[in-house]
């Protein structure tokens, strides 16, 4: 219990520093002897209240960005929804079959997607789309008249990629906030703030309805998972209150060696 506290402190203070808690968070638990699944579904307790604070801690940015968290808070809903319901029916052998592959997705994601959400923005600039539009944006004609926009279809395709987001979020989530980020800038959105508040908001809801699937169906490890809770939330405060006199780059390179050393045992084991 006292090394799931410190892993769980040493995951809250990575993730408010630059994210990937869970590369120490998940496997810490199956090395305690949590069975997979039920690993997989208390990490997600272990680290909801951070998503929970940030989502808080954003309140403001999130005032500027509501007209998207309508829309991608459904689908994130759905989606959180479906991937808990994977979860839970599946085995802890075919779940620890399938790990190495999820860790990979989340290590890649983590190493080489922080410029993704640029790269795509760079796209979006030179081929702009109706997707930079609420699809209730209106427009005022010269008669007085107001013409609402239809559904674009770069609007549904953000709604359709959200959605697979959050059905990978509901069942591992690794690298989700990542992902999100390149969703929000094809979306439009070009502010990081307020980008980083919906996603914290999209975060809580996919993590949210996942935990209340999991607690609902008894696939919660009690014991570990509150102490992790308190570990991760004392080290998100840590991590945030010492984050300015860290370099970031140190950390993410931290992160980094961390999610491919586990990736790499997980396969190999």
């Amino acid at each position: 219990m006292a090394l799931l506290f410190i892993v769980a402190f040493m995951g809250g203070a990575l993730n408010a520093v630059a994210g990937g808690g869970s590369f120490l968070t998940l496997p810490a638990l199956i090395y305690a002897g949590v069975p997979a699944v039920s690993a997989n579904a208390t990490n997600t307790l272990a680290l909801w209240p951070a998503s929970i604070s940030s989502a808080w801690a954003y309140r403001r940015e999130l005032a500027a960005a509501r007209s998207w968290v309508a829309s991608l808070g459904v689908v994130s809903l759905a989606g959180g929804i479906l991937g808990g319901l994977l979860l839970v029916r599946t085995s802890d052998d075919a779940f620890l079959r399938l790990l190495p592959w999820l860790l990979l997705i989340a290590a890649a994601t983590f190493s080489f997607g922080g410029a993704l959400p640029q790269r795509v923005a760079g796209a979006a600039t030179q081929h702009p789309t109706a997707a930079t539009q609420h699809p209730t944006d209106s427009v005022e004609h010269p008669t007085g008249s107001v013409q609402h926009h239809p559904v674009s279809t770069e609007h549904l395709a953000v709604l359709a990629f959200q959605f697979l987001i959050a059905v990978y979020g509901g069942y591992f989530g690794g690298g989700m906030g990542i992902m999100m980020l390149a969703a929000l800038t094809i979306a439009g959105m070009k502010d990081i703030h307020e980008m980083n508040a919906v996603k914290s908001v999209l975060a809580v809801a996919i993590n949210g309805v996942a935990l209340a699937e999991f607690v609902a169906l008894g696939t919660i490890a009690w014991a570990p998972g509150l102490i992790m809770m308190a570990g991760g939330i004392a080290g998100g405060y840590a991590g945030a209150a010492t984050a300015r006199r860290v370099t970031p780059r140190f950390v993410r390179v931290l992160v980094t060696v961390i999610a491919w050393g586990m990736t790499l045992f997980f396969f190999l084991r």
